[in-house]
């Protein structure tokens, strides 16, 4: 730096170097100048670079907070299965979990337990056959016995299936001529319609082996062959006994139908069927003596309103929370069978605690219910029902102080509800869905969950996966048909082959009012 005190000395006694003096304060400026401009131009891009990294650094934390959450769904995805979700269990594959049971094992050994009757093959007093062995000899000394009286008799039976063939009844009806010219017919009976049909029994036999047994036409035909005698069976003829036994049970059908309507307590479930390459839903409508199935294209309100059942239907509903369910104005109870799944997996998966309260609550609840049913009397004390009100309330709110509300606003522009955490859906189902979901706990006629309706849809599916697609609408109708008239017969204690015999004898099951 220059001296300015020497500069002005310098500038008096010489004005020449005085002036070289300024010329060089003057560069000097300049490049100061430039050097500040510099400076100015790498802050400004500093800055400009800093507010760069500054965004693609609040990007990335976006973009690591949604793939978070993308990890995390996906890691509860894998890790659900039927033990712990609405996940069927064939969707398990190899990696198949233990079964897990939630109640508490009992002190008692397995097998039959003490004071148990027991079933055994027990001679009858009347046989069909009585085959005698005749003593004639003496074993000892030769002498003839065989006109000795027995001093008694040993018995042994064998029981055993008689041989199966077809038997041919030939119809036989007379033609005669009065004096008067007048040709005269006898009637054949109203069922024997063609030179050569099959009968009843046979019909029956092979819807039942068909629609109930679930086998395919390909080993229909062989057991038919094999244990009938019957070679002359197509797969043609086999389904023409189907749809002639569906026609005869559209009264039935029909019956049956409003008689759940009435019901106070119904099941309602739906699976998915394959019919005509496409998918279709298969409604089902049960219980405790009634089941009506319902095929359709759609899976909700279309199809529940044209089943006909829910528009006005004035008892409960028993179902999975399937949203469609709740647009109706009756009564519901929730399957909690599915709730207890849920719960399972928040425990397990995301160590939820108030997931493992609320299954041991709602288990101790039903545990009380049984016990109370099982003593004759028709509902639990109010003190009980209290008690297990409150602590069902406490559980809940427990949850929601694990789950407080994060402070994450809703996104812009988005329709709807902001979305939650699984244990927040389920807390809210919970709090505001509590009268059905303990529905069983103040009516007895209540169950617990829906298991009557999943083992009513159980066989449509393993049907399914036996013979694949329908291949006409018309025949999934007339499957459904058949298998509500079954299942129904059987809840009312007919054997499935026995119902279907009714059937071709003109006087098909008719079930009774269900008022449960």
């Amino acid at each position: 730096m220059i001296d300015y005190r020497q500069a002005l000395a310098v500038c008096r006694a010489d004005p020449e170097a005085a002036a070289r003096m300024i010329c060089e304060l003057f560069h000097e400026l300049n490049l100061l100048k430039a050097e500040v401009a510099t400076l100015k131009a790498d802050n400004a891009a500093l800055r400009n670079e800093c507010q760069l990294l500054r965004d693609e650094c609040q990007s990335l934390r976006a973009e690591n907070q949604v793939l978070r959450a993308e990890v995390r769904e996906l890691k509860e995805k894998a890790s659900k299965n039927s033990h712990n979700s609405s996940k069927p269990p064939s969707s398990d594959g190899l990696s198949k979990p233990k079964p897990k049971n939630l109640r508490q094992p009992s002190k008692r050994s397995t097998g039959g337990q003490p004071g148990h009757p027991g079933h055994t093959l027990r001679m009858v007093d009347q046989p069909d056959h009585t085959v005698r062995h005749r003593v004639e000899r003496c074993a000892d000394c030769g002498c003839s016995l065989a006109n000795q009286d027995p001093d008694k008799t040993e018995r042994r039976q064998v029981f055993d299936l008689p041989e199966s063939r077809l038997e041919v009844t030939e119809h036989q009806a007379e033609v005669k001529t009065c004096a008067c010219g007048c040709c005269n017919r006898a009637a054949f009976p109203p069922d024997v319609t063609a030179p050569a049909q099959y009968g009843p029994r046979v019909k029956s036999v092979a819807v039942y082996l068909k629609e109930y047994q679930l086998l395919p036409f390909d080993r229909l035909t062989e057991i038919m062959r094999d244990l009938f005698a019957c070679p002359t069976l197509s797969e043609g003829t086999l389904a023409n006994f189907s749809i002639a036994c569906s026609r005869q049970l559209e009264p039935v059908d029909e019956f049956i139908r409003s008689l759940v309507a009435k019901s106070k307590v119904v099941g309602f479930d739906e699976t998915g069927m394959r019919a005509v390459g496409s998918l279709h839903w298969l409604h089902t409508a049960s219980t405790r003596c009634l089941t009506w199935y319902f095929a359709h294209k759609r899976r909700g309100s279309e199809a529940m309103d044209a089943a006909g059942i829910l528009p006005n239907f004035q008892g409960r509903a028993v179902h999975d929370f399937w949203s469609a369910y709740l647009k109706y104005g009756c009564d519901h109870g929730l399957c909690n069978g599915h709730l207890l799944r849920e719960l399972i997996f928040l425990w397990e998966e995301q160590n939820q605690q108030w997931a493992k309260t609320m299954i041991d609550h709602l288990l101790v609840i039903k545990e009380a219910v049984d016990t109370t049913r099982s003593e004759g009397l028709p509902f639990l004390p109010s003190a009980d029902l209290d008690g297990f009100q409150k602590t069902y309330l406490k559980i809940v709110n427990a949850g929601y102080v694990q789950n407080p509300i994060t402070g994450v606003a809703p996104e812009p522009k988005r329709r709807g509800r902001q979305k939650q955490s699984k244990a927040r859906n389920l807390l809210d189902r919970f709090r505001d869905h509590s009268e059905s979901i303990l529905a069983f706990m103040y009516d007895f006629a209540v169950p617990f969950d829906n298991n009557l309706s999943e083992r009513d849809l159980r066989m449509q599916k393993l049907r399914q996966k036996i013979s694949g697609t329908f291949r006409s609408l018309g025949g999934l109708v007339d499957f459904c048909r058949i298998r509500s008239y079954i299942s129904t017969a059987r809840k009312n204690g007919l054997t499935a082959l026995d119902a279907l015999r009714r059937i071709y004898q003109g006087d098909p099951f008719l079930p009774t009012p269900d008022n449960s």
